[in-house]
């Protein structure tokens, strides 16, 4: 079974998952700039991190025969301070042209604040600014819906930005159909507690689309799993799912949304070529 695992934060994970990740075929991560379980400090802290997403982890998977990519941004969860926020999105051109850099994110809400949104903003230029594709992380629990919505307003009003070049991640039961009927790309994610088990992921899908739909795993330094996307993908073998189904939904739909992106390729990847059969 081959997977691309699109929404990964490999620092807080150890090399083992990388090598159990390969061992269950996965063809490439994609890594979002994240929360570090701790608000930081200054700017300075947001540069060392960008180094380590574009130079050091790219290194450790291709030990494990894994290509690595990744988004830029600072998180929602630290885009409160909007001065600092300022300064690291002052950075982050220098990093744009690095060859494991799909685009920006994971922007988004996380509490629904108007700081947050005018980061947002200012993250949702850069991108237009310079073609970039975006990735969006949804806030959780009670805040989803309204800040769904409030993502998808910004976003639908500028006139710059191609829905199908942004990916709107986290989507839940009430939230899922708004994304996709605005033509934006949506990720189910699967992670224990706060996200989406394997069962109603695959509930999602039958339920609304299988188009510009993907899976990922969000592992992290909490309670996550990098093997969540070829776990649910055992799932859909349960319920019946042919095997041209699940390549769709776990290898094709995450290539060719990443693919608009030049400076991402993985190995027999044509997006023609023939998906596993069904015996």
């Amino acid at each position: 079974m081959r997977y691309i695992e699109p929404h990964a934060h490999m620092v807080s994970r150890t090399t083992d998952d990388y090598a159990a990740m390969a061992t269950a075929g996965c063809q490439a991560v994609c890594e979002p700039a994240f929360w570090a379980g701790f608000d930081r400090s200054s700017a300075r802290g947001f540069y060392d991190y960008f180094c380590q997403l574009t130079e050091h982890e790219p290194r450790r998977a291709a030990r494990y025969g894994l290509p690595h990519y990744t988004w830029l941004c600072i998180n929602p969860k630290e885009s409160e301070d909007v001065r600092l926020a300022e300064e690291v999105l002052a950075i982050i051109p220098e990093f744009l042209d690095r060859p494991n850099v799909l685009g920006i994110g994971e922007i988004g809400l996380n509490k629904n604040t108007r700081n947050e949104m005018a980061v947002l903003e200012k993250h949702v230029d850069l991108a237009a600014k310079h073609n970039r594709l975006i990735l969006v992380h949804t806030p959780h629990l009670e805040d989803k819906l309204k800040g769904t919505r409030l993502i998808l307003d910004l976003l639908k009003s500028d006139s710059r930005i191609q829905p199908e070049r942004v990916i709107i991640d986290h989507v839940e039961e009430h939230t899922i159909s708004m994304v996709l009927d605005a033509g934006f790309w949506a990720g189910i994610t699967l992670y224990p507690e706060s996200k989406s088990t394997p069962a109603r992921a695959i509930d999602m899908v039958e339920a609304c689309s299988m188009e510009r739909v993907w899976l990922n795993s969000a592992c992290d330094w909490g309670h996550s799993d990098p093997l969540a996307v070829p776990k649910t993908a055992r799932e859909m073998r349960r319920r019946g799912h042919s095997l041209e189904a699940i390549d769709r939904l776990i290898f094709q739909n995450p290539l060719r949304f990443l693919s608009q992106c030049p400076a991402f390729a993985i190995a027999g990847s044509a997006l023609d070529s023939a998906a596993p059969q069904t015996r």
